[in-house]
């Protein structure tokens, strides 16, 4: 390629990329803070002014810092700090925190997402190069394009979440250790064990870039001269050596090089140990010896610890159906789902050209397959099926195979030329017709972004980032009563963007309260999440208190992930469940008995409900009236055996123990 050819297709670069940009900006500005946000905000300002690491251990702090860098030197208000739990701390005061210095005009949460957004300008440039080093240039703008107008990466690019993060990483992990390989150098060996500890710092799923580069390095050494394995072997262990050292320092290094979590003597709100106990005794151990040793910082170890706690029982929502745990068919059939159909049938095509030697590049083809294979292995085991975010870096992957076949299918004639350009232009035309709200986007074949609520929940479709439309839905029905079962609340307040509806309960509001003591029938608006309405957070959907409008078409939808009901509605379940949860909340506060009105209420109203009937005997207990808690107790059993077997895990042992100690 000639030196003024090669220049225009920089030039094309910056301008995709600017286009990346101002799609990305533009999403993002018209969103409230979606689930996770003002968690990670918050902890990554506490991480620069006061050094706590001990706010939001869950995750690693690249992402969070690199966001927060914006309020550096701005001296705003933070709530005082309480003695509970990690995750209500850094929800709830996060929450308050935004409200109080942000309110609804999302100026410091906007500054916070363009800093987050940069990373995926620098994912969607590394995508560029690698494709275009290992299939040529014409791939690598191809790849480009496609990771420009990729659906799932315009809806989580400039999220303060740390998806996108990961998903450069991983690449980049991935394509500098090709580099060394392909060139070895002290320069690029350094280069590639601080990306690696870039990964680490960024998501603990970063820790599986260890298998992938180990079956990359034996793969090396059996591909070299049979003279020369020896010498490859000793060179690849040794490359891996330091990649782990260079990493694991670039790691400590985000943590201030101090291995407690918080600063001045404050502790965990639980200990590591502690918080182990519900692990196996192998991960548990696993865990453990790294912290005597203090190997890992704190932070870090119980964020390992809490992925494995979460996976053990997060339920899954696919197909209209709600599983107590996930699936293995999970992440195949979502990206089935989630998938441009350009993209799906660039892949094929792709495929098709490995099978008929038209893409030779073995190399490069092991460097993308090997990462995905194991990415997608242990995505479909691990048991968190919680959205495509989480296989983000697939994409990345995909973009770049993608881009290879298309131009090397084109090279075989102009015919592949117009095939290549037809795909790649549904590829993005498809991903358009989501905007302004991509986090929805199905392909044609499942009936389009209005139909992912249906199939998919949480950050598929609906991560609670829809509150400004919301107010301007319900601006335009001045003087009607709304009744609101938002998918954050009460992680994020609606009040904060004057929306001053009733508030139903959800699984959530049962931790954090936040919900009112609604009738049990009611005349208005009622708007459901699409999270709620899927009642993805329950692990049966016989616990969905709004299972019964999902039969029902909505009179508006919001976004395609806040659903419109108006008309008179029977919500003696949702009722019964906003005082059974308060009623456990007062239990698990002391008072237990001063809540026994409202639990006999919660039971009264929905006699079949585990959460009232459960509430109803614990309150019964806490004051004393033995044979009324033993009634109510037994009707919670009974109505917790009518849940699927999987489902009955989580109320059934408890119940059973509180009978048999009553």
């Amino acid at each position: 390629m000639t030196e003024k050819s090669s220049k225009r297709v920089w030039w094309l670069v910056a301008f995709l990329l600017a286009v990346q940009a101002v799609m990305v900006a533009g999403v993002v500005h018209r969103e409230s803070l979606t689930f996770d946000e003002d968690d990670h905000m918050f902890a990554g300002y506490m991480m620069w002014h006061t050094g706590d690491y001990g706010l939001n251990p869950e995750h690693p702090p690249l992402v969070k810092l690199l966001a927060t860098v914006p309020l550096l030197g701005r001296n705003l208000w933070v709530p005082e700090l309480k003695p509970r739990d990690f995750k209500l701390e850094a929800y709830l005061d996060g929450r308050d925190w935004l409200a109080r210095n942000d309110g609804d005009r999302n100026q410091l949460v906007f500054q916070m997402r363009l800093m987050a957004g940069l990373v995926a300008l620098a994912l969607t440039l590394v995508i560029f190069l690698a494709a275009r080093e290992w299939f040529g240039e014409t791939a690598g703008v191809i790849a480009l394009i496609i990771a420009v107008f990729e659906p799932n990466f315009l809806g989580h690019s400039a999220l303060v979440t740390t998806d996108a993060g990961v998903t450069l990483f991983f690449l980049a992990s991935v394509y500098t250790f090709w580099r060394w390989v392909d060139k070895p150098s002290v320069l690029r060996l350094l280069i590639a064990g601080v990306t690696a500890g870039l990964l680490l710092a960024t998501k603990h799923s970063g820790i599986l870039l260890a298998p992938m580069l180990i079956v990359l390095a034996v793969w090396e050494v059996t591909r070299a001269e049979r003279s020369q394995r020896g010498r490859t072997t000793a060179r690849m262990a040794g490359g891996l050596a330091s990649i782990v050292v260079v990493g694991v320092v670039v790691l400590w290094a985000f943590y201030g090089f101090r291995y407690a979590a918080r600063p001045d003597g404050l502790a965990l709100s639980t200990s590591l140990v502690d918080y182990t106990k519900p692990l196996s005794p192998f991960s548990a151990g696993v865990v453990l010896w790294f912290a005597k040793w203090h190997l890992l910082p704190e932070s870090y170890l119980m964020g390992l610890t809490d992925v494995k706690r979460m996976a053990q029982f997060y339920p899954t929502f696919i197909f209209g159906k709600v599983y107590a745990h996930g699936q293995w068919w999970y992440f195949p059939a979502v990206m089935l789902i989630k998938t441009t159909l350009g993209l799906i049938a660039m892949t094929a095509v792709g495929i098709w050209a490995m099978a008929t030697g038209k893409l030779k590049q073995t190399q490069a083809l092991v460097y993308l397959g090997v990462p995905s294979a194991v990415y997608l292995a242990v995505a479909i085991v691990a048991g968190m099926n919680i959205g495509a975010r989480h296989i983000l870096p697939l994409y990345a992957f995909g973009a770049i195979f993608a881009g290879g076949a298309m131009a090397a299918m084109a090279k075989q004639g102009r015919r592949w030329v117009w095939v290549a350009v037809a795909l790649v232009a549904a590829h993005g035309i498809s991903s358009m017709t989501s905007m302004p709200n991509p986090i929805a986007y199905a392909n044609e074949a499942w009936g389009g972004s209005g139909n992912t609520y249906k199939l998919l929940s949480d950050a598929n479709t609906d991560w609670a980032q829809q509150l400004f439309q919301v107010k301007s839905w319900i601006d335009k029905h001045p003087g009607e009563e709304c009744y609101f079962a938002y998918f954050a609340n009460p992680e994020v307040d609606p009040a904060v963007y004057g929306i001053h509806c009733h508030m139903l309960p959800t699984a959530d509001t049962f931790w954090m309260g936040g919900a009112e003591h609604v009738p049990a029938k009611v005349t208005g608006n009622l708007l459901i999440s699409a999270g709620d309405l899927s009642g993805c957070e329950w692990p049966s959907s016989g616990m969905n208190p709004y299972l019964e409008l999902q039969s029902r078409e909505p009179d508006a939808k919001i976004d395609n992930g806040v659903l419109v009901y108006r008309g008179t509605f029977d919500l003696h379940k949702a009722g019964a469940l906003a005082r059974a949860e308060t009623a456990l909340r007062m239990g698990w506060g002391g008072k237990a008995a001063d809540g026994l009105p409202l639990a006999r209420e919660a039971a009264a109203m929905d006699p079949e409900g585990v959460m009232s009937q459960t509430a109803h005997g614990d309150a019964a207990a806490a004051a004393g009236l033995k044979d009324e808690a033993r009634a109510a107790w037994q009707a919670a059993l009974a109505n917790a055996h009518r849940l699927e077997p999987d489902a009955q895990v989580s109320y059934v042992p408890d119940l059973e123990q509180k009978l048999n100690h009553l």
